[in-house]
């Protein structure tokens, strides 16, 4: 099973980064990642966003600061308290995470037209385990609808 996922993770990453070099930003994964957690989970503050992500406070403070001056995030105090920063996606980041997704979801359509229709159900309940055990948003709670 290891093996299998290790496998199908190598394609996913594969295309992800492909997804990543077709709109042009110079984004890293992690970035990309950071925009996720954000578009998925909505405004974080840094220690939040750090631990989603899984890299420590001050790894997430350089990788926000290379993301504000790429105008992809935004810093914003809190109404009662600007000693404590909240990190929102900014419109252009907003619309990187779309193009990025939309190529992705393009691509995965692909792969998945070759896996035969009668094992299809059981591919996407797998996915969808595998996803949850992992503590993922489903992509269609935060993907869909978003006003760009």
């Amino acid at each position: 099973m290891i093996d299998s996922v290790l496998s199908a993770s190598r394609v996913l990453v594969a295309v992800a980064a492909r997804s990543l070099s077709d709109v042009g930003e110079d984004v890293t994964l992690t970035q990309y990642r950071t925009l996720v957690v954000l578009a998925s989970r909505g405004t974080q503050n840094m220690a939040e966003l750090a631990e989603a992500v899984g890299v420590t406070p001050a790894t997430a403070t350089r990788m926000c600061d290379r993301l504000v001056r790429k105008k992809l995030i935004v810093r914003r105090a809190e109404r009662g308290d600007r000693r404590q920063v909240r990190l929102v996606l900014s419109k252009a980041g907003l619309e990187l995470v779309a193009a990025v997704t939309d190529r992705r979801r393009r691509e995965i359509e692909r792969i998945v037209g070759a896996v035969p229709h009668d094992e299809r159900d059981v591919l996407v309940t797998a996915l969808r385990r595998f996803a949850a055990a992992a503590g993922e948003v489903p992509e269609q709670d935060w993907s869909t609808g978003w006003d760009l």
